[in-house]
C-alpha cells in the first residue's frame, strides 16, 4: 500500500489574454459594440461583466484539470453538473495486478499527524482493506465485486472540463473556508493557478490559500 499527497494542475494552463479576447469577442455580440475592441479593451470587458453579473460570456471559454484526490473528494467534485469527466474506475482497475500497480494506493489525510494513534488507526484500517480487498480477488470475485471494501481513502484520478462560469462556482463552493479540508487542500491551490493563468475572472472568488 502506498500513502501519497493529493494534487490537481490545469492540464494543460489556459493562454489567458486569449481566453480574455474571445470573452470580449463573444459578450460584445450582445452590446453590439464589437467596434470598440482594441488593445487592451479585452481585459476591461470582463471587469465590466463581472460586474454586472453578466456572467453566461463566461461560458465561451473552458479549461481542463487533472485531480488526484481520494474517493470522498471527487464524490463532491462530480456534483458540478456543468462539466464533463473522466474517472479512474474501480470496476475496471485491478489494484494488484496490470497498470494500476500491485496494492491500492491511498491519499494521506494532512490533518493526521503521522506516528500519531489517530495516524496509525487510518493507517491500520487502509490496510485491512487492502488484505480483504486481496483476499476477495483470491476467492475468485471481479476487481467490481472486491472494490466493495475499497476505503474512501482510496487514490482517484480524476480529470474535470468546465467553462469558465462553471469553475467560478466550483470555487466559490470548494476554496471557501466552509469546505471539507481536503476538498480545500486541492481547490485552492487549483484557484492559485487559475489566478496566475487568467486575468481577473477569478478573482473574486474562493480563497487562494488553504
Amino acid at each position: 500500500m502506498r500513502v501519497i499527497a493529493p494534487s490537481a494542475e490545469l492540464w494543460p494552463a489556459p493562454d489567458g489574454q486569449a481566453a480574455l479576447d474571445h470573452i470580449e469577442r463573444c459578450g460584445r455580440v450582445c452590446y453590439q459594440s464589437g467596434h470598440r475592441i482594441g488593445p487592451g479593451t479585452a481585459l476591461e470587458f470582463a471587469r465590466m461583466v463581472l460586474r454586472r453579473g453578466h456572467e453566461s460570456v463566461l461560458e465561451h471559454v473552458s479549461a481542463t484539470v487533472r485531480f488526484v484526490c481520494d474517493r470522498g473528494v471527487t464524490h463532491e467534485i462530480v456534483r458540478h453538473r456543468i462539466a464533463s469527466y473522466s474517472q479512474e474506475s474501480t470496476r475496471y482497475c485491478n489494484y494488484r495486478e496490470g497498470q494500476a500497480g500491485r496494492g491500492i494506493t491511498v491519499v494521506r489525510p494532512f490533518y493526521l499527524e503521522e506516528g500519531t494513534p489517530a495516524w496509525e488507526a487510518w493507517h491500520d484500517a487502509c490496510q485491512r482493506a487492502e488484505d480483504a480487498y486481496f483476499r476477495l480477488l483470491d476467492e475468485g470475485r471481479s476487481p467490481q465485486e472486491a472494490r466493495a471494501v475499497l476505503p474512501g481513502s482510496l487514490k482517484a484520478e480524476l480529470v474535470m472540463t468546465a467553462n469558465f462560469r462553471a469553475w467560478r462556482h466550483f470555487f466559490r463552493l470548494r476554496a471557501d473556508p466552509a469546505a471539507h479540508p481536503q476538498m480545500r487542500e486541492v481547490a485552492c491551490p487549483l484557484l492559485a493557478q487559475f489566478r496566475a493563468a487568467v486575468p481577473v475572472v477569478f478573482d473574486d472568488v474562493g480563497s487562494p490559500a488553504p
